[in-house]
């Protein structure tokens, strides 16, 4: 899926006071990338496709590039791969909406908020799974980033990330009705915990599991807080996980 070029959005970065801290000024907006679409052939869409891939090579090594460390592996000018990647927030960005581009798309048909849930988490594991090294790359910008923020010493645009709410809000929609705004809101924070890279952090560096048990664990925990959650307006969830 192709999405507008980062240029042509404003990047919302949070205030920070004196002493570092970030002012509550609402969330900030996640870094977009630019992908070529499918349909373009010519040297430009070329070009910019062999950067992307070799900087998704990169980071299956191991390692999070800067533009130049791409540019240099991919035989390709510095100037030429600053054009296309004006930073590395901007780099990343589009190595992840690369890898999440079918998930931040998709969209249901169902009007049942626990079926389009459920049908998230079957949408996004196997992405996940396939992605894992460049979402811990992201993560380990992100967390760059927001320190050397912190310390005023970031030189670029900081890497932001949060998709992850837009794309929970589109799944459980039909669950506000039921909730409440309040109630609502409490179950999206809680699942954001749940869905993204952080489990496969903990879950496999820290108690050495499978990617295949941390999926399952997090559909439990999913399932889980979605039960509570109805449970309080006196409520069940429409079908039980399979």
């Amino acid at each position: 899926m192709a999405h507008p070029r980062q240029a042509s959005r404003k990047v919302s970065i949070a205030r920070r006071s004196k002493g570092g801290a970030r002012e509550a000024s609402g969330p900030p907006r996640p870094t977009l990338g630019a992908i070529p679409a499918e349909q373009d052939r010519g040297a430009s869409a070329r070009t910019h496709r062999l950067l992307l891939q070799t900087a998704m090579e990169i980071v299956n090594q191991g390692h999070v590039p800067s533009v130049s460390e791409v540019a240099e592996a991919a035989r390709v000018s510095r100037a030429t791969a600053y054009r296309y990647f004006p930073t590395q927030s901007r780099l990343i960005a589009t190595i992840t909406d690369y890898s999440l581009g079918p998930v931040r798309s998709w969209t249901s048909p169902s009007r049942d908020g626990v079926e389009r849930l459920h049908e998230l988490f079957d949408k996004t594991y196997p992405r996940f799974k396939e992605f894992e090294p460049q979402m811990r790359a992201a993560l380990q910008l992100a967390l760059e980033h927001d320190a050397l923020d912190r310390a005023g010493l970031l030189k670029e645009e900081p890497y932001r990330r949060g998709f992850r709410r837009a794309i929970l809000v589109n799944a459980a929609k039909p669950l506000e009705k039921v909730l409440g705004k309040a109630r609502f809101r409490r179950l999206l924070l809680a699942l954001s915990v749940i869905y993204g890279i952080e489990p496969y952090v903990v879950l496999k560096d820290i108690w050495g599991l499978a990617s295949r048990d941390v999926e399952v664990l997090s559909r439990w925990m999913a399932d889980a807080l979605i039960a509570a959650a109805l449970a309080e307006v006196g409520r069940k969830p429409s079908r039980p996980r399979p």
